[in-house]
């Protein structure tokens, strides 16, 4: 395990900031992305690292056999007892760090899995292309939306495969046919209701007003909070519920959204647009920094279609819990089985043979293997977690907002653009 200290002019050159100063070099990629005589190419034996070793990145942690198709050369983790047990769980050719730029140095590394709270998942997932690892990146993409549209333009410049850790869409072409056929007619309203989807909002809201305590020993706070702001440590901030802190996260409506929210954003057709209008109904004023309690949040998307997300857990919904999962003038899908779902009228579903079935989303493994872009890239991510983050900004500002959803910003509205684009802890920046 390397436990060397960096000085802070160590630290400043090699910030994550430092190294996207140096954007207009030339992509550089390892001799062992391409594959050829002696090396591998990726799927194959391929190589990772795992950077938070916690609640979900436990689960990209394997012992390393020989023959496997991966080999974890390296884990990465702020905290020392985490870190020990994703060592244990490797057993033997793993190296353990803290920093996790100096993982990213390593050569030998194809692919960087990323499961640090979100705060974290843009610089890095930045730094790792950059590097010409490929990424994998837990949910959500990102913490704030400028943040996303940084990590899409990197992906692209860089030519490095991009996965978002939900998936939920590679199931979800019929729905998408539904929709995208027209034989619901328009407007179309879709509920996300608590009858369908289990928001998490209560489970996942900050403490007010914690007691202060020391960070164990065993952890570098310091490192762990990066570029989120300075706040005392408590506990109930770090390791799992620190979705509850606007510092790091949006409750658990980022936290479970991503998930419920990327196959409803491919199926009505906005992995390239977005809501032009949010309003959510929740308390107000919200807490500084403590996520709180909120009841629904309703999108106005530019096709004529209108979602809205009820949590069930503050207020009241006006909306049955059996109520049709989408509903037009010309027909209701009655269920969320994305897979197959259930059509109203029935005989609907024969006109869906005249229109064509949408193109075929690429996964993980096979976009490594044939360096195709996969179903959930960084720039339908993005989109995603823009769609949780004006959300939450509606929750925060207790208003409707208006948004470009092509220039991404806010109309004539300058106190929401402030959530755009939160500046970071110095050294850190993009």
């Amino acid at each position: 395990m390397s436990g060397k200290r960096i000085s802070r002019r160590q630290f400043l050159g090699t910030s994550v900031g430092g190294v996207a100063a140096r954007l207009a070099l030339p992509m550089i990629v390892p001799r062992h992305v391409l594959g050829g005589p002696g090396q591998n190419p990726p799927s194959e034996g391929m190589t990772r690292a795992v950077i938070g070793c916690g609640g979900r990145g436990s689960h990209f942690i394997t012992e390393n056999q020989p023959g496997g198709p991966y080999v974890t050369l390296a884990v990465c983790d702020v905290d020392q007892q985490r870190l020990d047990r994703a060592l244990k769980k490797t057993k033997e050719g793993c190296q353990g760090y803290r920093d996790f730029r100096e993982v990213l140095d390593r050569k030998d590394i194809d692919t960087v899995y990323i499961a640090t709270p979100p705060h974290w998942h843009a610089l890095i997932s930045i730094a790792a292309a950059q590097a010409g690892k490929d990424v994998y990146c837990e949910k959500p993409m990102t913490k704030f939306i400028y943040e996303g549209r940084a990590v899409a333009e990197t992906m692209k410049r860089y030519k490095r495969i991009f996965q978002i850790g939900t998936g939920g869409r590679l199931g979800a072409g019929r729905m998408r046919k539904l929709i995208a056929s027209g034989i619901l007619g328009k407007p179309l309203l879709v509920r996300m209701n608590s009858a369908r989807y289990n928001w998490k909002v209560r489970q996942w809201s900050g403490h007010i007003n914690p007691q202060i305590e020391n960070p164990p020993p065993n952890l570098d706070y310091d490192l762990w909070l990066g570029p989120a702001p300075w706040k005392p440590y408590h506990r109930h901030r770090v390791h799992g519920s620190f979705r509850g802190y606007w510092d790091y996260d949006g409750g658990g409506y980022s936290d479970m959204g991503a998930h419920f929210w990327d196959p409803v954003q491919y199926a009505i057709g906005a992995d390239d647009s977005g809501p032009i209008e949010i309003e959510a109904v929740a308390p107000w004023p919200v807490h500084p920094d403590a996520v709180g309690m909120w009841g629904t949040i309703t999108y106005k998307f530019p096709n004529d279609i209108i979602v809205k997300c009820s949590s069930g857990e503050w207020g009241s919904d006006d909306d049955p819990p059996d109520a049709p999962f989408i509903e037009g003038p010309k027909g209701r899908i009655l269920d969320h089985r994305f897979d197959d779902p259930k059509i109203d009228p029935p005989e609907l579903a024969d006109q869906l043979k005249d229109f064509p079935d949408p193109p075929r989303l690429v996964s993980w493994e096979e976009a490594l293997r044939t360096r195709k872009e996969t179903g959930g890239n960084a720039e339908v991510s993005h989109r995603v977690a823009t769609i949780l983050h004006l959300g939450n900004i509606a929750i925060r500002l207790g208003r409707k907002l208006h948004w470009d959803p092509v220039k991404e910003e806010f109309i004539g509205d300058e106190e929401a653009n402030r959530f755009v684009n939160i500046p970071m802890r110095a050294p850190w920046h993009l």
